[in-house]
């Protein structure tokens, strides 16, 4: 099915029809108000009534017939298809508006209906996961099948060079088998995200202390802009950054301790990461700790508190859910970053505790797997399923932490104002 007639539908068959459904809905239950018939609800919701479910049939048949048309399944041509939605909805308009009476509860049906509409879009999301789950499962398996799943897990040494002329038919004795030990990526991928967060959430947190709690309503109006405005940079302007500013200064400033720093350090790429999580750390952080009611803040400077202990002591702990879910949010952007570390981590996984060492992460190999000329099948390129299998999981075990954490903290808070 084209997008032509895809936009022929909703622009000028779908919407029109919808338009045209509450102006006859809503007219029909002004003019039964109007003959002194007390009505269930207000006539613009007997308005939205008829037009959300006149749609309902249009929409649905459309979904389904891409959805079949995605598996080069014709049960009728597209035109045809898009009239017989289009005669169905117009029926439906006839039925829906024979329908308004005084006893049609049309309020609770469009209520009815946004709530399904929500519950779809639940459905949607859980689903969505599920299918991302699965789409890096099967080949992961492919993978795990081919190479040793031990020596990927607990493995030291990464260098796969030699896999694209095994799955070629060309790898002889004479060809060292490819290793595909995954430690080193995943341990640079930890690392750099550490020094990130180090950097990001001290800073990030007194930012939001100072604009929540310090800060005049002026200057924290022109403060917070600011900061959502960095939020928005894009990650390969950062790359620039810490590539041609950063990484030389971080050089220069260790080579006058006597130490040397490559110009593509974990350390370098993990600063600049952590000044891009700031912004998002920083202004969730200041949601949250306004959120805290004042009469819980005002009860603790009424107890004899001054302003510091009762930001550790009272609002800091009340805050705790929302700093910890922005934390998170910070410790997941951070895990899928890639220009960054790519333009000032290099690519080569490197065991090694020096953060002044070049390493890459998880995404990046990734990345460089995936861009490469080998074959789909290739244990290289099915690598990187592997690799996007164990993050998936890592990270579904950090969110079930911190869920954790912040249920323990909300029992806790709620115990503590009984």
């Amino acid at each position: 099915m084209s997008n032509e007639l895809l936009y022929l539908l909703f622009f000028g068959g779908l919407f029109p029809l919808m338009f045209i459904a509450y102006i006859i809905g809503k007219n029909k239950a002004i003019s039964l108000t109007n003959k002194n018939i007390k009505m269930h609800s207000q006539p613009s919701q007997y308005g939205w009534f008829v037009s959300l479910y006149t749609g309902l049939p249009i929409i649905t048949i459309t979904v389904v017939g891409v959805f079949l048309y995605l598996f080069d399944i014709h049960l009728l041509p597209p035109f045809m298809l898009i009239s017989f939605a289009l005669s169905l909805g117009a029926v439906s308009l006839v039925f829906l508006n024979k329908a308004i009476n005084k006893d049609t509860k049309a309020r609770n049906l469009v209520e009815g209906f946004i709530e399904g509409l929500l519950l779809l879009a639940t459905f949607v999301s859980i689903l969505t996961t599920f299918g991302i789950l699965i789409s890096i499962l099967f080949e992961a398996i492919e993978f795990f099948r081919r190479e040793s799943f031990f020596n990927f897990i607990f493995g030291t040494t990464w260098n796969p060079d030699t896999a694209f002329l095994e799955g070629a038919g060309r790898g002889g004795e004479e060809v060292a088998s490819a290793k595909f030990g995954a430690v080193p990526i995943f341990a640079g991928t930890f690392y750099i995200t550490g020094i990130a967060m180090l950097v990001a959430v001290p800073i990030g947190v007194f930012t939001a202390i100072f604009m929540s709690e310090y800060a005049s309503e002026t200057l924290r109006d022109r403060i917070k802009p600011i900061l959502e405005i960095l939020a928005g940079i894009p990650t390969v302007v950062y790359g620039f950054f810490a590539a041609i500013t950063v990484a030389p200064l971080l050089v220069d400033f260790f080579a006058s301790l006597g130490l040397k720093a490559s110009y593509e350090s974990a350390l370098g790429a993990g600063i600049v990461m952590g000044i891009m999580i700031v912004p998002i750390i920083a202004s969730l952080s200041d949601d949250v700790i306004n959120a805290v009611p004042k009469n819980v803040k005002q009860g603790s400077l009424a107890l004899g508190m001054n302003k510091a202990e009762t930001i550790r002591f009272v609002v800091l702990p009340s805050a705790m859910p929302g700093i910890i879910a922005a934390t998170l949010l910070g410790v997941s952007r951070a895990l899928g970053e890639t220009m960054i570390v790519v333009m000032a981590a290099s690519l080569r996984p490197n065991l090694t505790m020096n953060p002044l060492e070049d390493m890459t992460t998880v995404t990046v190999k990734i990345v460089e797997v995936l861009v490469g000329d080998q074959a789909f099948d290739s244990s290289l390129t099915l690598s990187a399923f592997a690799l996007g299998l164990v993050l998936f999981v890592i990270t579904l075990v950090i969110n079930i932490v911190s869920i954790y954490t912040i249920r323990k903290f909300h029992k806790k808070y709620k115990i503590s104002n009984l």
